[in-house]
């Protein structure tokens, strides 16, 4: 067979509309072709199904056609391959590339190069020489930007992007007036560094040098996309460049940072602050066409990665409020590290979650300073991939690849982004090519491991000096230009400086203070006051009977339409179970205004298959949400089952809770222990964020927890690693035994006028448990009760107190009625931080006959709440502890040898001689 026999599906498009046209109008299509189909109807047999020509045809066709072919092959070439050929890395050649883009390797010669081709037309070009061809493809793909994005799948998306490529070759054409702008910020960017440089000698600022382009970048997007109606930016980048991004861009007073590099203490003494780099800001700004935009920069971990899911959340948050009309003017930006995209698993969730409902931003502009080295390590030993971008194709985003060296084309590669994401929805990635001026902090010394880049660096002039030569050259500035805005410059910094010394303390500002000016910051005694959480029955009434009844007119599975009407019967008989509880907390805060949102893996209809917060029409999947329809008006309930990851989706649920305080934000474990896929955030956001960055948060996990057997991985919640980071007034953890207690709690978290993160162990076995009920009174009157004492026990008869926390009670008591044991009282500690250290004296104190007080536990010895109790309550170092042994994993595989395990324990319980447990 001829190699010209077929075509791929751009030349068959081609040729298609040439056929075409020759078909409407014969003489308007080039001699050559018209020649070519009088000769074949390709409408019949020698045209194949899919758009090829059929063997034996291509054999004739004319040479000067077949070239035609052969130089459409090479602009698809220049298409899939160009980015590999560019002049994007300022410091290093190009890695080399095999098969190159030489036309000898398309079947042409040099001898073809000035003769003319129709081909030309899929460029926007009239019939044009081959070299003609062969420069725009060039400059298009082989300049200061590489793109790539002919993996994408959608026709229209190719197009738009090839109509755009060819407008000016794929180069900037800017006025005299935005080259200056670009000059000023570059002018900036570089100041700034040379200012701290000099000021702060040896202190740690991880500048920004060799990207500085970044910056006039993020100025044009944020100055453009205000055109296109955008009202906020949702930013995270990591420390890399931060500094001067939060001055330059966010406008953050350079007074400020002075006097966080100063080491001043801060002005509240429960406030322990973080390093500069990390740190938040919020503001407004005005554009240069007078819109009004709100910008904000979330604070971050060292974690380098971590930041983005909270700023995806985040911006999920502000683009479900009300007033917010279309997605899109929100706009979330996440700025990586070349090392951090690739080497963090993070990012992957982040790409996966990007389109996905319950998580979709409507497109994230994601731009990598890349260094080209993590610290010491070369890129070459950072990554598998051929760049660190290549994640971005999981969902098939364009990826343009910038020299930052070039000011005019990093701006024209960030606008580019912005149009795409503006016109299709979707993620685009900025692949910003510079380098790390200095080491990795500052006080490092990079010549170690790179002496040969480092030697060039030293050379390399920076990337405001190489664009000031070049406007003076275009006659845009004059001498003196650069040295007038850079003294000007910093004079003002300067000044700045002189008046953050005047300052004792250093005072930060509160991250989106907007959102949270209502809400007060508490200390603990705050935490323990009562919470009026009541209800009335009335209303618990109508809740009910909206969440029992399903759409007559709509088809059911049997089970399932049973299972919803037997939430009427519970209420009507006045025995709710722990599904009712989530669900009248639930409504009732929705009732009063309150949004809820839920997510994680398979909660819609709950891991134990207890919630069936969404119910699926048996003949068509459609979906029913009974709480969507509790009141009008009502608050709005969204709840979406997670794709299989921790990290990403509560980074994500964290930070949509920071956004938005109104909002009961719930994410739930499959099973408690699932939850340490998401330790980053638990230790980095969750238990220390308002002890960093002042901001408060009331995200809520749930996490099953529980022993009945089912091994290892399934049956602890690791209750022992959140007490752990539990300190002074931090977060809240609650271990419930009553639907009527997790009603309360729940909603105690949206009833007080602060925000806290909530970890609630919540149980398995119990969800069916005949025992674990409430009354409708204990709903609507009750509140959250910290301690529950033995109601049943017989003050005097009391020999031994048992305190005990969730499930493991209901064990207990079984033993107890079994035993017909009216010696013991089993109170129950329901909120194990802050723990209620007096309630349970006074309980001590009460079972005054009582000379033997336990702790007991189904968790091992070195697992569980007992170490929580020994460092918060004296009185628990003479308590006699039941548990299992200490132990590496939290609980046996074998169901037999766990059962044994458990019942020694409750054994011992009861009787002290038995302290035998295996």
């Amino acid at each position: 067979m001829d190699k010209y026999s077929f075509l791929n599906a751009a030349h068959t498009a081609y040729f298609a509309d040439l056929y075409d046209q020759y078909l409407k109008n014969p003489d308007s299509v080039e001699p050559s072709w018209r020649a070519f189909f009088q000769g074949y109807d390709f409408g019949s047999e020698n045209y194949g199904m899919e758009g090829e020509i059929v063997e034996g045809v291509s054999a004739q066709i004319p040479e000067q056609l077949q070239k035609e072919f052969q130089i459409l092959n090479l602009i698809d070439g220049y298409r899939n391959r160009g980015h590999l050929f560019t002049k994007t890395n300022p410091v290093r050649a190009r890695r080399k590339y095999e098969p190159t883009l030489e036309i000898e390797n398309f079947g042409l010669s040099k001898n073809d190069l000035e003769s003319k081709f129709s081909a030309g037309e899929v460029l926007g070009l009239s019939a044009a020489t081959l070299q003609d061809i062969i420069d725009h493809l060039e400059r298009i793909y082989c300049d200061s930007i590489g793109v790539e994005y002919m993996y994408i799948r959608k026709p229209e998306e190719i197009q738009w992007i090839q109509k755009k490529l060819n407008i000016n070759d794929n180069h900037p054409t800017f006025s005299a007036e935005e080259k200056k702008n670009i000059l000023r910020k570059l002018n900036e960017a570089v100041s700034f560094e040379t200012f701290l440089h000099t000021k702060y000698v040896g202190q740690k600022r991880f500048s920004l040098e060799g990207n500085e382009s970044l910056i006039p970048a993020l100025d044009a997007l944020i100055e453009t996309a205000a055109g296109y109606g955008v009202k906020e930016f949702v930013m995270g980048m990591a420390h890399r460049g931060r500094l001067s991004t939060l001055t330059n861009i966010f406008g953050k007073s350079a007074q400020d940072i002075f006097s966080e590099f100063d080491g001043k203490d801060y002005e509240e003494e429960v406030f322990d602050g973080d390093v500069k780099y990390h740190l938040g800001w919020t503001s407004d700004r005005e554009t240069d066409n007078g819109k009004k935009i709100n910008l904000s920069i979330a604070p971050n971990p060292s974690h380098l990665e971590t930041v983005g899911a909270v700023v995806e959340g985040i911006a999920r948050a502000k683009q479900d409020k009300k007033e917010i009309e279309d997605a899109s003017q929100v706009l979330p930006i996440v700025v990586h590290g070349d090392a951090a995209i690739a080497g963090q698993g993070l990012v992957y969730e982040l790409v996966q979650m990007a389109q996905l409902e319950g998580y979709k931003t409507n497109g994230t502009i994601h731009i990598v300073v890349n260094n080209q080295i993590g610290f010491t390590t070369n890129y070459l030993d950072g990554r598998s991939s051929t760049y660190c971008t290549d994640v971005g194709k999981v969902t098939l985003s364009p990826v343009l690849h910038v020299n930052s060296d070039d000011a005019e084309s990093v701006v024209h590669a960030i606008l580019f982004a912005l149009h795409f994401r503006m016109k299709f929805k979707r993620d685009v990635f900025i692949d910003l090519l510079g380098y790390r001026k200095y080491g990795h902090n500052e006080g490092d010394e990079p010549k170690f491991t790179q002496p040969l880049l480092y030697k060039a660096i030293s050379k390399h002039k920076n990337p405001r000096d190489i664009y000031a030569e070049r406007l003076l050259s275009e006659g845009v500035i004059t001498e003196g230009y650069v040295a007038k805005i850079e003294k000007e410059y910093k004079d003002k910094l300067e000044e700045k400086l002189e008046d953050s010394r005047k300052i004792e303390k250093t005072v930060i500002s509160r991250f989106m203070h907007e959102q949270w000016k209502d809400f007060v910051r508490v200390d603990e005694s705050e935490m323990m006051k009562p919470v009026d959480t009541t209800v009335s029955k009335d209303l618990l009434k109508d809740i009910t009977k909206v969440v029992s009844n399903l759409p007559e007119d709509k088809k059911f599975i049997r089970k399932i339409q049973r299972l919803i009407e037997s939430r009427q019967t519970m209420f009507d008989e006045n025995r709710l179970d722990w599904a009712m509880a989530e669900h009248l907390a639930y409504g009732t805060l929705l009732a009063e205004g309150f949004n809820v949102r839920i997510s994680g893996q398979d909660v819609e209809r709950g891991t134990f298959s207890h919630r069936h917060a969404v119910v699926k029409v048996e003949d068509s999947e459609e979906e029913i949400i009974l709480l969507k329809n509790v009141a009008e008006p009502q608050g709005q309930f969204n709840i979406f089952n997670s794709s299989l990851s921790e990290y990403g989706v509560v980074g994500f649920d964290y930070g949509y809770a920071m956004a938005s305080p109104n909002t009961l934000v719930i994410w739930e474990a499959q099973f408690g222990d699932f939850s340490n896929g998401a330790q980053i955030m638990i230790d980095q956001y969750i238990s220390s964020g308002e002890d960093k960055w002042k901001t408060q948060n009331g995200l809520v996990m749930l996490l099953p927890h529980g022993y009945e057997g089912q091994g290892a991985e399934h049956s602890s919640g690791r209750i022992e690693r959140y007490l752990q980071v539990c300190a002074k007034d931090n977060m809240f953890v609650a271990d419930c035994t009553t639907p009527a207690n997790m009603f309360h709690l729940i909603r105690r978290q949206m009833k007080v006028n602060y925000r806290k993160p909530l970890i609630i162990f919540t149980p398995k076995s119990l969800l069916r448990h005949p025992k674990v009920v409430s009354s409708v009174d204990a709903f609507a009157n009750g509140s959250f009760e910290m301690l529950i004492d033995d109601e049943t026990a017989n003050i005097d008869h009391v020999k031994t107190l048992v305190f005990v926390t969730g499930k493991f009670y209901y064990d207990l008591l079984e033993a107890q009625e079994k035993l017909e044991r009216t010696d013991i009282a089993l109170v129950r500690v329901e909120q194990l931080f802050p723990l209620p250290t007096e309630a349970m004296r006074n309980i001590i104190k009460k079972y005054k006959n009582a000379d033997d007080i336990v702790w007991a536990q189904e968790e091992p010895r070195n697992m569980g709440a007992y170490s929580h109790m020994l460092m918060h309550l004296d009185e628990a170092k003479q308590f006699r502890s039941a548990s299992r042994r200490p132990y590496g994993a939290p609980a046996a595989g074998s169901s037999v040898r766990s059962k044994i395990r458990h019942q020694e324990v409750i054994d011992y319980v009861f009787d002290k001689t038995k302290n035998n447990q295996r």
